[in-house]
């Protein structure tokens, strides 16, 4: 049992389940900000163009207020509720949307912090007579025993004299 709950702890504490869980709660309370936007803001704009296409008086005589809840009843026929469905798909549409945008801004930070690595100084080079790799401070070949110094100097001196 304690191996059994070691093995959990390790897996809990991965940075990746724990930036799951971040994404998870605040994508609850995310959702409940669009789902807000949606009811109380854009519902209630689409009600009132529905309504004045339709003619449908949308005034509450007690309040004096816009009453929505008139044409979202017109667009709930029977047991199928059109009104809310649509409400689900603007919402959706908006959570998907602001999503979107958001792995987008966070890909291009990430990308914009990761810095490329240093390029190494190289450690070996090829010998001329047998290409074998050799450590880059050698002087002779320790494959064919051949000398690197005296070749690399004729070949410049020979470079200049022509």
């Amino acid at each position: 049992m304690g191996k059994l709950m070691q093995e959990f702890k390790e897996f809990v504490m991965r940075g990746n389940v724990m930036d799951l869980a971040v994404g998870v709660i605040i994508g609850g309370a995310f959702g409940s900000i669009v789902t807000s936007l949606c009811n109380d803001v854009i519902m209630p704009g689409v009600s009132w163009i529905i309504a004045t296409v339709s003619g449908m008086d949308i005034i509450n005589p007690e309040t004096k207020q816009p009453d929505f809840t008139k044409v979202t009843g017109a667009l709930n026929v029977g047991p199928i509720a059109l009104g809310n469905f649509a409400a689900a798909i603007i919402n959706f549409l908006i959570m998907a949307i602001i999503i979107f945008a958001m792995v987008k801004a966070v890909n291009k930070l990430s990308s914009l912090a990761k810095k490329p690595a240093p390029t190494a100084e190289p450690t070996t080079k090829k010998c001329l007579f047998c290409c074998s790799e050799i450590d880059i401070k050698a002087t002779r070949c320790p494959h064919c025993t051949s000398v690197l110094e005296e070749v690399a100097e004729e070949t410049v001196t020979a470079g200049k004299k022509k």
